[in-house]
């Protein structure tokens, strides 16, 4: 099933904001550095997932991708328990994997047993990968996760090999159940589909995933004045999506399209209900012109004023948990929440400042929220977040990495 849609805007009334809270991370994790010489190589930290032990919070283990640096574990106390590389190019002439998304389901049905599984999307080699979680959670080390992906498993969205290295590729992932239905959701690099993808078995107790259906996100809006606006980017490519989760426990997909804010989908186990879209970035509708020689977008025109107040491009990730959605908004280093039901009406705002020996968080990509009790430090839940920007970084080298944030503390500013 596939849905088409030029999408009609019309201006949310929202109240006004009074302002972001800061918070300071309890913990944060080493620093990783995009270079060729590092260990790991090329590691450039993306997006987390938390999984909650089941009996003994304390063992609870933050995962993080790295892009071709792979993924990491890490414990509740930011320490690295392990790292587990991307898989290499198949040819020399193949890209190698790309670690871009993680999420983690627990208590997943598949080939007669009941796992605890994270799921990434590999947007190297356009797959979704497996990991299995032990049990024993932190206590576990560097055996805290198993690949257990199906050694047979497709690209996602590439019809062949040669497409996988024109990287239109898997990019953002989400998972979730529908009813006792476990789904992974998967967005397309450099395009506005999103396909849902069941979970299956495959040979020798490994696991996989194939496709049920797909959506295509609008990539054209129709303005309240009457005229059409498209946001800006490379020709030939669509207004790129990424970070996304999905509700389980209202049957919705939040998926955040980065130029134009945030999309708010009804989620059945064989398909996508009707999007809407919930809030926009500030610069929506703002006429923008590409530039081949910097390959770099510039405003052409006067601000119509239909954006919305809260979110500056990039609208990046997108967490659940209590009654709320949070979402990164990137271009200012802020998070901004909304009311998880209803209208999703907007709740309050906040950044992560410097404070307790940790680094503030600059221009995060993605999150992950758990409102578990997990223990002292996060008696009413734990926000994880990536840091774009850690300081003091290396050289001119990419350095980022992941804060821990009491949950407690932002529902504290948040009331």
């Amino acid at each position: 099933m596939r849905i088409l849609l030029m999408a009609a805007v019309v201006p949310l009334l929202v109240a006004s904001s009074p302002g972001p809270v800061e918070v300071v991370p309890v913990t944060q994790t080493r620093a990783f550095v995009d270079d060729p010489s590092g260990s790991p190589a090329n590691a450039d930290a993306d997006d987390p997932a938390v999984w909650v032990h089941p009996r003994s919070a304390r063992q609870s283990v933050v995962l993080g991708t790295l892009k071709e640096g792979g993924l990491v574990a890490f414990d509740l106390r930011g320490r690295t328990l392990g790292t587990y590389p991307a898989p290499t190019a198949p040819t020399p002439d193949a890209k190698p994997g790309r670690f871009n998304n993680v999420d983690v389901l627990a208590r997943v049905p598949v080939g007669g047993r009941v796992q605890d599984l994270a799921f990434v999307s590999d947007r190297g080699r356009d797959r979704v990968r497996v990991y299995e979680v032990d049990g024993r959670g932190a206590a576990a080390g560097a055996a805290v996760l198993r690949d257990v992906t199906d050694p047979g498993a497709r690209p996602v969205f590439s019809a062949s090999e040669a497409e996988v290295d024109d990287q239109r590729t898997a990019y953002g992932l989400a998972a979730g159940f529908v009813g006792r239905t476990p789904v992974v959701v998967v967005n397309r690099r450099n395009g506005t589909t999103v396909a849902l993808l069941r979970v299956t078995a495959g040979p020798g107790g490994s696991v996989g995933t194939s496709a049920v259906a797909s959506l295509d996100l609008p990539s054209l809006f129709r303005l309240p004045d009457g005229t059409s606006w498209a946001p800006c980017g490379e020709p030939g490519e669509g207004p790129q999506l990424e970070g996304m989760v999905v509700d389980s426990r209202h049957g919705v997909l939040y998926a955040a399209q980065e130029d134009v804010g945030i999309w708010r989908v009804p989620l059945r186990a064989t398909g996508f209900g009707r999007p809407e879209l919930i809030d926009e970035v500030r610069s929506f509708g703002v006429p923008q012109t590409y530039d081949p020689e910097t390959g770099e977008c510039a405003v052409s025109g006067a601000d119509p004023g239909f954006g919305g107040r809260h979110l500056v491009a990039d609208a990046e990730g997108l967490t659940v948990g209590d009654g709320y959605l949070v979402a990164s908004s990137q271009g200012d280093s802020r998070f901004v929440v909304y009311e998880r039901t209803g209208r999703n009406r907007y709740a309050g705002e906040f950044v992560v400042g410097r404070g307790r020996g940790n680094d503030s968080v600059e221009h995060s990509d993605g999150a992950h929220l758990v409102t578990a009790d997990l223990g002292p430090d996060y008696p009413e839940g734990l926000l994880v977040v990536q840091d774009g920007e850690r300081t003091p970084a290396t050289g001119d080298l990419a350095t980022t990495g992941f804060a821990y944030v009491s949950w407690a503390d932002v529902l504290d500013g948040l009331d």
